[in-house]
């Protein structure tokens, strides 16, 4: 009965549910700016957007954010260096919620929020067996 209501053998599936959820995430990142990176037309908006929320230095920090979920995107599509881009992307999103959402309805923030935990989960978690990470460990 026990295994039947926990069912333990579930857990042979968390490394091809923790790759799914980096490339579903990653594919996200980089879906999300591809627009900003190939246009430039688009990064002017989005500069404009970071300029009307209070950011500093728009001209820097819109570019910064979007660079870093493109490469952090790939890194996680990847699994390379995910533990790293998990704690840049929790950052990248923290600042999101702080600047731009926190005075939003919950529904308005919960995308940015929800990247934060999955970004800190990636963090602590690392990128799992179905990686680069992992064929570059010395335990692989």
């Amino acid at each position: 009965m026990r295994d039947f209501l926990l069912l333990p053998s579930l857990s042979r599936f968390s490394d091809v549910a923790l790759a799914a959820l980096r490339v579903l995430t990653g594919g996200f990142l980089v879906y999300g700016v591809i627009d900003n990176v190939v246009s430039a037309e688009r990064m002017a908006e989005f500069e404009a957007f970071v300029a009307a929320n209070g950011f500093v230095m728009p001209g820097v920090m819109a570019p910064l954010s979007v660079y870093a979920q493109l490469i952090c995107g790939v890194l996680f599509i990847l699994g390379a260096l995910t533990r790293w881009a998990g704690l840049v992307m929790a950052f990248n999103f923290i600042v999101a919620v702080v600047m731009v959402h926190l005075e939003q309805d919950f529904r308005a923030w919960w995308p940015a929020i929800v990247l934060v935990f999955i970004s800190l989960y990636f963090a602590a978690a690392g990128a799992g067996r179905y990686s680069v990470d992992r064929l570059l460990s010395p335990r692989a």
